[in-house]
């Protein structure tokens, strides 16, 4: 029986805005990838240009000061970006998930003063929930948030809204993406941790706040060119102003963000194994061994065949196909593992991903 697939037709939007990230990403992302990472080092100048093409603020609507393309032209975007640097990809993703809050749930004015320079890529964004005791229970985080009235003095917990001029932030963030090179970063912080997700708040923060500094930066296994850094909020003051929705809606905030922002590093994964597969090819090609190609020997064809199931197990499978020189260093098909193995933490470890997954199937064949 012949196979049949799915498919979606592109519009001529959505095909131009592939081709333009295809050809920014092959010119501009692919030649010091390698280089990128073996020196931890972002890139801020292609940050830039990225927002130049439009691709820092591509999902979002016009009507909020984005470019207004679908939410496949963005996954388009995301698979072209990874299939060249996987941390460019992850830089792009953040950033874009530290603007959908303020999209969603912004005021008007919030908007306008947040989301401009973000969506032109003049600023870098940042997305601060993961906390040392709070990584995939997000309900868990500690970072207290102290309401304060206009002299910076602590009020009771029942003390009425309209006496809230602002909030005390102290705690510790870590594994923060983009950090400590963003200069807007979305933090979540409670008001009481013995109230869980009900009592989690969202706020705006900026960099150079006085009170909010960087600690330690992560030295990472992958996606290294991407940084990620701890913050430190000791006594930090924000605004009212500056609390995104209402108080206890930032735990909906933060996972209505990430689901967003799942289906970006999902397009990325598919991005980097496309990479990993027509390199393993043209090297089968390529590479000789008794007397003919790799790619007339049948079991490496077999191997072939089966990549394209899953972005860590197909750059898994390149390394192997390259032999010793997948293990090397030199020949950047190692990086594209390491990295792999970041997209399986990323928004949420592959373990909840199936928990979220599992729900949702029995949510949609619930009795009645």
């Amino acid at each position: 029986m012949r196979r049949r697939t799915l498919s979606w037709p592109l519009t001529e939007e959505e095909r131009l805005l592939q081709a333009t990230a295809r050809e920014f990403a092959q010119r501009e992302l692919a030649p010091g990838a390698g280089q990128r990472d073996e020196d931890e080092a972002f890139d801020r100048p292609l940050f830039a240009r990225m927002g130049q093409l439009g691709l820092t603020a591509a999902p979002f609507p016009q009507a909020v000061g984005g470019a207004g393309f679908s939410y496949l032209g963005w996954s388009l975007v995301m698979e072209e970006i990874a299939r060249a640097d996987m941390a460019s990809a992850v830089c792009l993703s953040v950033h874009i998930l530290s603007q959908y809050p303020v999209v969603t749930w912004g005021s008007a004015e919030q908007r306008e003063r947040w989301l401009g320079p973000m969506q032109t890529g003049e600023l870098l964004g940042a997305f601060a929930l993961t906390e040392p005791h709070a990584g995939s229970d997000a309900a868990a985080i500690r970072t207290r948030a102290v309401r304060v009235d206009a002299a910076g003095e602590a009020l009771p917990h029942d003390a009425p809204l309209a006496q809230v001029k602002g909030y005390r932030l102290n705690g510790t963030k870590i594994w923060i993406s983009n950090a400590p090179e963003a200069d807007r970063y979305l933090v979540f912080a409670t008001l009481d941790p013995a109230r869980g997700a009900k009592a989690i708040c969202a706020f705006l923060v900026e960099k150079g706040t006085t009170g909010f500094r960087f600690g330690s930066k992560e030295r990472k296994m992958g996606i290294r060119a991407c940084p990620a850094a701890e913050l430190i909020f000791e006594e930090a003051v924000v605004p009212v102003a500056s609390r995104l929705g209402a108080e206890g809606q930032g735990y909906k905030i933060a996972l209505s963000a990430l689901a967003e922002g799942r289906i970006s590093i999902a397009a990325a994964c598919v991005g980097l194994a496309q990479s990993a597969l027509e390199q393993a090819a043209a090297y089968l090609q390529q590479r000789r061994a008794f007397g003919k190609p790799l790619a007339d020997q049948q079991g490496l064809r077999f191997t072939l065949a089966e990549m394209a199931h899953a972005a860590m197990r197909v750059a898994t499978e390149a390394v192997q196909l390259f032999g010793g020189s997948g293990y090397s260093r030199d020949t950047g098909i190692e990086r594209l593992m390491r990295d792999a193995k970041g997209a399986q933490i990323y928004e949420g470890t592959n373990q909840i991903h199936r928990l979220i997954v599992a729900d949702e199937v029995l949510r949609r064949h619930a009795p009645g």
